[in-house]
């Protein structure tokens, strides 16, 4: 269900890292997904069968923040623990189903589901509540300015109730990058004040990873 994305793939995220699993090898695969081919290495890579080259429908990796680095020995304690959720950001990657990334349906859809006037945030975001008929239950929509951008910033996020810490995956947003990939990302809501910094980031890390000039291979369903 939409109204549980966030929440669930939270508590999923930090139960998947306790099964461990990673890997420490550089090795690099290329990855065909939809008309777009990328290279990563495998320490970026949180499944096995994942790395290998070849088409694939999705790629699932977990970053450090800020350095934006996979799986070393020497960072292994910030992968293998929950406690540290502000250190880690979780990206997966998909052809796109849609025309518009997050900031792109702000005005047609979002817009329409808000309630209330909105109220000033930190770090310079405006918060929108949505309605309860919405389908995304207790979930917000911060928005801010992004310079040099036709839409504003905006990102989803499900605020952890008082007394409860923010997990490792409570705000997440979309963007479009290369011929027709989906770039998903989720990062821990004590990581906003760095929002637009992890955007560039996440966007930067793809952009320089893509391979051009690559044959494309359809995914075998």
């Amino acid at each position: 269900m939409v109204t549980s994305a966030i929440s669930v793939g939270g508590r999923w995220l930090g139960e998947r890292m306790m099964l461990g699993g990673h890997s420490e090898s550089t090795e690099t695969f290329d990855l065909v997904i939809g008309q777009d081919t990328i290279q990563l290495s495998a320490n970026t890579l949180r499944f096995k069968e994942q790395r290998r080259s070849g088409a694939t429908e999705r790629a699932d990796l977990y970053l450090t923040w800020p350095e934006m680095t996979g799986y070393s020995a020497t960072n292994r304690a910030r992968f293998d623990t929950v406690s540290q959720p502000a250190s880690l950001i979780f990206v997966q990657m998909s052809q796109s189903t849609m025309s518009r990334d997050m900031s792109g349906r702000l005005q047609p859809i979002y817009e329409g589901l808000f309630e209330g006037p909105a109220e000033p945030a930190e770090h310079g975001l405006t918060l929108h509540r949505l309605r309860a008929d919405s389908g995304y239950g207790n979930e917000v929509i911060l928005t801010g300015a992004q310079p040099g951008a036709a839409s504003p910033y905006a990102v989803r996020c499900l605020f952890p109730s008082a007394g409860e810490r923010p997990t490792s995956g409570d705000c997440q947003r979309d963007i479009r990058v290369g011929q027709d990939l989906t770039v998903l990302y989720r990062f821990s809501s004590a990581l906003l004040r760095d929002g637009q910094k992890i955007d560039a980031g996440v966007r930067t890390f793809v952009q320089t990873r893509l391979v051009t000039g690559h044959p494309v291979a359809q995914v075998n369903r």
